[in-house]
């Protein structure tokens, strides 16, 4: 009987080898082949081998990798990024009638509704002169190598349409994200990683797994999430008893059976499928050493914070366990991923919807990623890794000039409420222009009015940096043809170096 079975399992991978020419196992010599130098690249037996293989750009790239920063819960500009005398001296007026008729808030009730000026102090900075609030001193140090954007604007308003827009392109579901994009149009440098990683701190973001979907690209471009104990990716370690040589064997099988399969349907999607077995094979040495932080140097350990200690008297909505370090530990994972040829690293913090508790929450947030997100910039720039890493603080919109006031009493609240109209924005590296302010708000922060950027603007000019035109980068689906863009976007040259 099982000699039987055996001869079966012989001749059907006889058959798949003998019979599909353009198949994986041809895709699997042509690799090996290309790997000795006897045969030209194929990009389609690349994609059939290893979905995730190095693709050439549209044109030459300054940047290589990306770490997305993303701030789920939307910060206050406000107090952080835009300074706004004007609201300041009108705090505790009500706006005009007229300007709240077509406005739409989360909570706030309008009859009632009144200006908050921001308690916080700003200073310039660096050679640029720069303004950033005093919650971000740290970031004031590397203000030269930053470019602040004053004018973005979106499309919506409630958090997980809206995450779902920075992250996507559009506030819909079942789209790929933009690491999902940029693996699918450069593939990924690393054999032993995932091309698309995604780190958690805080409380985790409403959208949860939806931004780092892979829609409807092959899964192979979905972000594979590392986890901040224990294992990096859950059932990565054998259970104990299986040894690496009986998991291999195990994993051949899988591969014979999922390539006839292949073989009859042709479905790209198995492909993908193969892929992740093997490349999880190959990250249960590769992650363990990504995590590993001994080899790292004291003096970098400070730098970016990662054993420092929690405020005692500050926390909320961004705490959960000892946030602090566990932010400053995904900085650093950050850079040695980048050094390991991952393309997409989503750093993902929140939460910064502030709706109350401004003064003790957004300073516990504000000082949870100033000192390591200064720090991984700095580093970059010393490894010669920045000019080639785009690093982007990013959140789905703003917050609004008004108090929020949900007892509907008039008064000055602690809180601000969803604002899509005008948010700010951090970007470094990757070619882009340090040192530079762009786009302006209303004299109280409320329609970005000079220079205004929407969010399919941003992506355009993230992918033209990674040698992407946002226009031919598409793929078919449903008889249209998507991209990251969608119907719009624009490159913004004034942000290129």
């Amino acid at each position: 009987m099982n000699q039987r079975i055996d001869q079966q399992a012989l001749h059907q991978r006889r058959e798949f080898l003998n019979t599909t020419a353009s198949g994986l196992g041809m895709a699997a010599l042509g690799s090996l082949l290309t790997g000795d130098g006897l045969m030209q690249r194929s990009a389609a037996a690349d994609d059939l081998a290893n979905p995730l293989a190095p693709k050439p750009p549209h044109f030459e790239a300054k940047a290589k990798a990306c770490i997305f920063i993303f701030m789920a819960g939307a910060p206050s500009h406000l107090d952080l990024f835009d300074d706004k005398p004007v609201l300041k001296e009108r705090h505790g007026e009500p706006l005009p009638d007229s300007m709240l008729e077509q406005v739409r808030f989360a909570f706030i009730k309008k009859e009632n509704a009144l200006l908050q000026g921001s308690p916080y102090q700003f200073k310039k900075h660096g050679e640029s002169g720069m303004e950033l609030s005093e919650l971000l001193p740290n970031l004031g140090n590397v203000a030269d190598d930053l470019l602040l954007v004053r004018s973005l604007h979106t499309d919506q308003f409630n958090h997980h349409p809206g995450q779902l827009m920075m992250q996507c392109g559009r506030g819909t579901f079942g789209l790929p994200t933009m690491g999902s994009w940029l693996t699918y149009g450069l593939g990924s440098e690393t054999q032993n990683l995932p091309g698309y990683v995604v780190l958690n701190s805080g409380r985790g973001s409403s959208g949860g797994a939806t931004l780092w979907q892979s829609g409807f690209l092959p899964s192979t471009h979905a972000g594979v999430l590392f986890r901040n104990q224990g294992e990096p990716v859950l059932n990565l370690t054998n259970p104990t008893g299986i040894p690496m040589e009986l998991q291999r064997q195990g994993l051949d099988a899988l591969r014979d059976v999922n390539q006839a399969r292949y073989a009859e349907v042709k479905d790209p999607e198995i492909a993908a499928r193969i892929a992740s077995y093997e490349l999880a094979y190959r990250m249960q040495t590769a992650a363990p050493e990504l995590i590993d932080l001994a080899n790292e140097s004291q003096t970098t350990l400070d730098a970016y914070g990662v054993e420092r200690e929690e405020p005692k008297d500050l926390g909320g909505r961004g705490k959960q366990g000892n946030t602090y370090r566990s932010f400053a530990k995904n900085c650093l994972l950050a850079r040695r991923m980048v050094e390991r040829g991952v393309r997409f690293i989503n750093i993902i913090y929140a939460s910064w919807d502030h709706h109350s508790n401004i003064p003790t929450e957004l300073p516990y947030n504000a000082g949870c990623v100033d000192q390591p997100i200064a720090a991984l910039i700095q580093d970059l720039k010393q490894r010669g890794l920045l000019d080639s890493t785009m690093v982007v603080w990013g959140s789905e919109f703003g917050r609004t000039p008004l108090g929020e006031n949900r007892n509907g009493k008039r008064q000055v609240g602690t809180g601000r409420d969803h604002h899509p109209y005008s948010f700010s924005m951090l970007m470094s590296g990757g070619g882009l222009r340090g040192g530079l302010t762009y786009g302006a708000t209303d004299e109280i922060g409320w329609h970005a009015t000079e220079d205004r950027v929407h969010v399919n603007d941003l992506h355009a000019t993230m992918l033209h940096q990674f040698g992407l035109d946002h226009l031919k980068l598409t793929h078919r689906f449903q008889g249209r043809d998507y991209r990251l863009t969608d119907v719009g976007g624009k490159i913004i040259p004034a942000w290129i170096s």
